[in-house]
């Protein structure tokens, strides 16, 4: 919103922070149907995902997979295209990592091995963006329709893979084989160890670190360099940035094979680092979360890590709070998401106009101060 009346530091954090107060409420209204009592259900919430090492642990595991998906979305929002095909990307990237550990976690140390699984994980995902990228570009085919049916596309392809290929012989269930130890990416409560310190056992591991490296970097492409300003002006008006040279076909394929990358490196998180082998859905709905991610985090990267964190607060305290009361379960949660997502994501400029008049009155009310003083 170049043209807001309201400074971006309330854009970004305060009107999201009060659109969750508002979800948050409707949600207490859930809780009180079914006889739980909302504040002891935020209570154990909080303390199941934030309270101690292990529930910790698995936020920021969850929050990992929203970082990357929640990047990927933001990449393309930036340029004006809505790119909800994150859950197969990350389908592909996982492929890619899996086939690079299994091809070669037998004969390279894992210093070697991690840049050929990310650069695996970025080229997969890229190129299975690459075609809707292309025919939105050159034969205007609508970037959301392609994206959701290659979400399909790349479902179907893990089960044939999984089933017919990949899949150990005897074995009913349709994983491949375990990874060697050195292939893993090591866990946070080992790199914690390295320094000295102790940390509960998680599925959290070296992927967080990358995700936040891959924050820092697509900040700086898209606020701090020519492309990034090509990237933004494309999505602020795509006629206006052609009429300035700005090559829009071009600038397409290149941003959706960015967006692509990113949800692809969700990979790293769950098939290199949690489960160590390649299984069916470990996507999970990642690919959408991320969808609300980005309409949360404004589609700015300290926004995203801050809203990642949120939905992982509420992955894991939801199944902490679905634990201790049975009463509530795991589809009650979601409708505290799905409540977390209207509001900050079909309802996000809700207060904005509000906020708006709000400030332009104080604005004036300065400015008529400041001119009485003047006077006097």
């Amino acid at each position: 919103m170049n043209d807001s009346k309201i400074p971006s530091w309330v854009n970004i954090f305060v009107l999201p922070l009060i659109n969750i107060m508002f979800a948050f409420a409707f949600a207490a209204g859930i809780f009180i149907a079914v006889d739980v009592n909302p504040i002891e259900a935020a209570g154990v919430m909080v303390r199941g995902a934030l309270g101690y090492q292990e529930g910790i642990g698995y936020t920021l595991y969850y929050a990992t997979n929203f970082i990357f998906t929640g990047l990927a979305v933001a990449m393309a929002f930036s340029a004006g295209l809505f790119n909800i095909g994150g859950e197969g990307q990350a389908y592909m990237g996982g492929l890619g990592v899996g086939l690079a550990c299994l091809a070669l976690d037998s004969t390279l140390p894992f210093w070697a091995l991690l840049p050929i699984t990310m650069l695996a994980s970025m080229l997969f995902g890229a190129l299975f963006a690459l075609i809707p990228a292309y025919l939105q570009a050159y034969r205007g085919s609508h970037i959301v329709i392609t994206t959701i049916m290659f979400n399909f596309i790349a479902s179907a392809l893990m089960v044939y893979l999984l089933v017919n290929v990949l899949k150990l012989e005897g074995q009913m269930a349709p994983v491949s084989r375990v990874f060697d130890e050195n292939a893993g990416l090591p866990m946070f409560h080992e790199i914690a160890a390295w320094f000295g310190f102790s940390f509960s056992q998680s599925p959290m591991n070296l992927s967080f670190f990358i995700a936040l490296i891959c924050c820092v970097l697509v900040w700086a492409l898209l606020w701090r360099t020519r492309w990034g300003y090509a990237i933004r002006a494309m999505g602020a008006s795509p006629s206006a940035a052609e009429y300035g040279g700005i090559s829009y076909k071009k600038l397409i394929i290149v941003v959706m094979l960015i967006s692509g990358a990113l949800s692809g490196m969700m990979g790293l998180n769950e098939v290199q680092g949690y489960s160590q082998q390649l299984k069916l859905d470990f996507v999970a709905g990642y690919g959408f979360t991320g969808i609300a991610v980005c309409l949360i985090g404004r589609s700015h990267p300290i926004g995203i890590i801050l809203a990642s964190i949120l939905f992982g607060v509420l992955y894991q305290g939801g199944a902490e709070l679905s634990f201790d009361y049975p009463n509530i379960d795991r589809e009650m949660i979601q409708v505290v998401q799905a409540l977390v997502v209207l509001f900050s994501g079909a309802l996000a400029l809700m207060l904005v106009k509000p906020t708006e008049k709000l400030f332009v009155f104080l604005n004036q009310k300065k400015a008529a101060i400041g001119s009485v003083k003047a006077e006097a």
